[in-house]
């Protein structure tokens, strides 16, 4: 009996072991055949060299009175900003591209005209291609700047009842479309030590200044032409040109943007440097909803300020500034 039992566990034994054979087998063989299989291919992600973006801002203010006792007058602001960017970066080569448009006018009961507030029109293209030192490229710069329509110094007409024409002939033009206009290209190099920060040195700028209207082109530094009395309508440049940009984002809601432009001009007058500085504080209240503090501070001593005071013009600063708060809405590329 003993010999009969050892002789069945014997068995079962030898029959437990080829089974785990064939299935060591049977699953080696599966391997092999996973890994002979051709594999499906993944296409690499496509690269993204372009991003843009585009901001709009529009605000609106109103001011009304009614029996008020300290007097003034009902009003209404309207004013709007456009900001598109598209940039392009490819290895060791990049080029950013930025249109601003501001645009903005007033209308007063006093004054049965519309009165322009803001107007701008500023383009760069930065182009940059890096050098053997470490955040540092050879560069081309080009900026244009000039504004929309007509601008205007606004007088009192004279008489009991003025009418809008009377309004209009009592106001003085200051400027309008390419009246100025500033065009130039500069040649150097740019410094990004900070993805915040830029600082672009431009040795060699070339440029125009464009004054089409004949009217503005004494206050705006033209020189007369030939025949003494009349001016030309554009002025060539060349100097050297200094632009520093910053670019802070305090958190998602406050960001704070700066740039300050240096020019000296090498063929009149170089010590005289022409100063432009811009700074922008963006506040998103909410989600649509943003607060923006903005000022534009100009030196030009090509440029002859005119007012009552000075009717003959003067030289200084050119100040702008705005508070205000309103509708702003942002589409950006995904990244």
């Amino acid at each position: 009996m003993k010999k009969i039992l050892v002789l069945a566990l014997a068995t079962l034994a030898g029959l437990a072991a080829y089974a785990q054979d064939d299935a060591q087998k049977a699953a080696a063989d599966a391997a092999a055949a996973i890994a002979e299989a051709p594999q499906e291919e993944v296409p690499a992600p496509k690269p993204v060299y372009w991003t843009r973006s585009l901001m709009t801002n529009l605000n609106f203010a109103q001011t009304l009175l009614r029996d008020w006792a300290a007097g003034g007058s009902n009003n209404y602001t309207m004013t709007g900003y456009v900001d598109a960017n598209a940039n392009y970066a490819k290895d060791k080569m990049i080029w950013n591209n930025r249109l601003q448009i501001d645009y903005g006018f007033l209308y007063s009961a006093d004054k049965p005209i519309l009165q322009k507030v803001k107007d701008r029109i500023y383009f760069e293209s930065k182009w940059g291609y890096e050098t053997p030192i470490q955040h540092l490229s050879y560069s081309a710069n080009f900026d244009f700047k000039t504004q929309i329509d007509n601008n205007y110094n606004y007088g009192t007409p004279t008489g009991a009842d003025p009418t809008v024409a009377d309004w209009k002939a009592a106001r003085t033009l200051k400027s309008g479309l390419f009246s100025p206009a500033y065009a130039s290209l500069g040649l150097g190099l740019l410094w990004t030590p900070k993805p915040w920060f830029s600082l672009n040195v431009a040795p060699l700028t070339g440029g125009f200044v464009i004054v089409d209207n004949p009217e503005l082109r004494k206050a705006y530094g033209m020189e007369l032409e030939d025949d003494g009395v009349n001016y030309k309508s554009s002025r060539f440049e060349l100097g050297a040109q200094v632009k520093a940009d910053a670019n802070f984002t305090i958190n998602d809601n406050l960001k704070y943007t700066t740039q300050l432009v240096l020019f000296s001009n090498y063929l009149k007058n170089p010590q005289n440097i022409r100063v432009n500085w811009d700074n922008k504080v963006f506040w998103k209240m909410a989600k649509f909803f943003t607060l923006t503090f903005s000022t534009n501070m100009i030196y030009d001593d090509t440029v002859l300020i005119t007012n009552d005071d000075h009717p003959n013009g003067f030289r200084t600063w050119q100040l702008k500034e705005f508070f205000e708060i309103g509708f702003s809405y942002t589409i950006s590329s995904k990244k």
